[in-house]
């Protein structure tokens, strides 16, 4: 039950912040995952091989160059990931997000984690400035 409302609350941040892009920044590029989404096992083995095989990969892409960067990734959390002290919490799942994360980065893209839809904007917003 507790996954089913959090999977509800991600696809209603990823919503709003799909909302904000496409109202605040109307001319911006982006593209947005789609894992939620029913499938039939074929189509969910379709997109598995279409994708190669990674699971990790983020939840938005806004494709606008800025301030050095390619462009921007960002994988959406409605519920805070990190522990107090800064560190992820255990979850293997997260943890290979970050990694992917962390090799977009290495490519010269902005690739962040965003708890919340407050927080994401902010992310969005920064990023457009540079």
């Amino acid at each position: 039950m507790l996954n089913l409302i959090m999977r509800q609350l991600e696809r209603s941040l990823h919503i709003q912040v799909c909302d904000y892009i496409r109202l605040r920044y109307p001319d911006v590029i982006f593209r947005t995952d789609v894992a939620d989404l029913k499938l039939t096992m074929a189509q969910a083995a379709r997109l598995k091989r279409m994708q190669g095989g990674r699971r990790a990969y983020p939840d938005l892409f806004v494709a606008e160059p800025r301030g050095g960067f390619a462009g921007l990734f960002i994988e959406l959390k409605a519920s805070p990931i990190h522990k107090q002290d800064g560190s992820l919490r255990k979850n293997p799942h997260v943890e290979e997000q970050a990694k992917m994360l962390s090799a977009l980065t290495q490519r010269g893209y902005k690739a962040v984690f965003a708890i919340g839809f407050i927080e994401a904007q902010a992310v969005i917003d920064e990023y457009m400035v540079l």
